[in-house]
């Protein structure tokens, strides 16, 4: 078995590694397609200036001959890998939550992570991985090559996009906000009742994408951030599926809303029905004289 990962940053090497243990496929050939240096945990690694579709395909026939190509589901990867596989017309599974051993089947989300489904697949396949569903390590001191292949257009230089340098999705509490919010201003509330939880403060889709109230690294949502932490506090969020999906990994779901039939509330083990301009400040301060803050 040749097993090819497409990374793009080293922090989602443990998933890769943990998804092969599980699935029996730690002694299998490894190679890795990077933009930065592994220094352990594969046989061999191709350096590239630009994890991108352009570059895959470019490479030829470097990536031929692989049983599974697999990469973390991060937008840029997923991107890659799945162009790459519609190129080569090798089937795709993507955020993959968990392999059955006995069955020989991987098991991933659909509906928007309101329904789960199991297969058993063949090779060659593609495979993305859901961050935070597997855990691993294999230790090998890989070949180290450098392939300069360039995308089209040649890349002149990268900037990096602007963000607030937040990582919510390792938050243990995370306090969202939706449209329930009349104004940018008014979000200081929701900071507030972060700070005083140990939390950050995430977004639906319309406050980052439509508003630009906060930075894109705060939205929740299947194209933004997954949030998997111990409490996620809902306020003023709708519940729109995608959303949910990001979100559903929380261990408890609080949501604030005074639309009693908000969709939100199908899927929270607490529900508040109330204006949030009343609630908040309310549960703040009982907050505060609790904790002595």
């Amino acid at each position: 078995m040749k097993v090819l990962a497409v990374l793009d940053n080293p922090k989602y090497i443990p998933d890769i590694h943990g998804f092969l243990e599980k699935a029996g496929f730690s002694e299998s050939t490894l190679y890795a397609v990077s933009n930065f240096d592994i220094p352990d945990g594969f046989d061999k690694v191709i350096r590239v200036d630009d994890v991108s579709s352009d570059v895959l395909v470019r490479m030829g026939d470097e990536l031929d001959g692989f049983d599974i190509y697999i990469a973390p589901h991060t937008k840029k990867s997923l991107e890659a890998l799945s162009y790459y596989a519609g190129y080569r017309g090798i089937p795709i599974a993507t955020e993959i939550i968990d392999y059955i051993v006995e069955e020989k089947k991987i098991v991933r989300n659909i509906l928007s992570g309101r329904g789960i489904v199991s297969y058993r697949v063949a090779t060659p396949i593609a495979l993305t991985i859901a961050p935070g569903k597997f855990k691993g390590s294999i230790s090998r001191t890989p070949e180290v090559i450098h392939n300069d292949v360039k995308p089209t257009p040649s890349l002149i230089s990268i900037e990096e996009k602007s963000f607030g340098g937040v990582d919510i999705e390792n938050a243990e509490v995370v306090v969202g906000v939706g449209r329930g919010f009349r104004d940018k201003d008014d979000l200081n509330i929701a900071f507030e009742l972060a700070k005083i939880l140990g939390g950050e403060v995430g977004c639906s889709r319309p406050i980052a994408a439509d508003y630009h109230w906060l930075d894109e690294d705060r939205w929740i949502g299947i194209s933004g951030k997954k949030v998997r932490g111990k409490l996620y506090i809902a306020i003023g969020v709708s519940g729109a599926p995608q959303h949910i999906m990001a979100a559903n990994d929380t261990r408890v779901i609080v949501a604030v809303n005074k639309d009693k039939n908000a969709p939100i509330f199908e899927y929270a083990d607490y529900g508040v029905v109330a204006d949030l301009y009343k609630f908040i400040p309310i549960f703040i301060d009982k907050l505060k004289r609790r904790l002595d803050v």
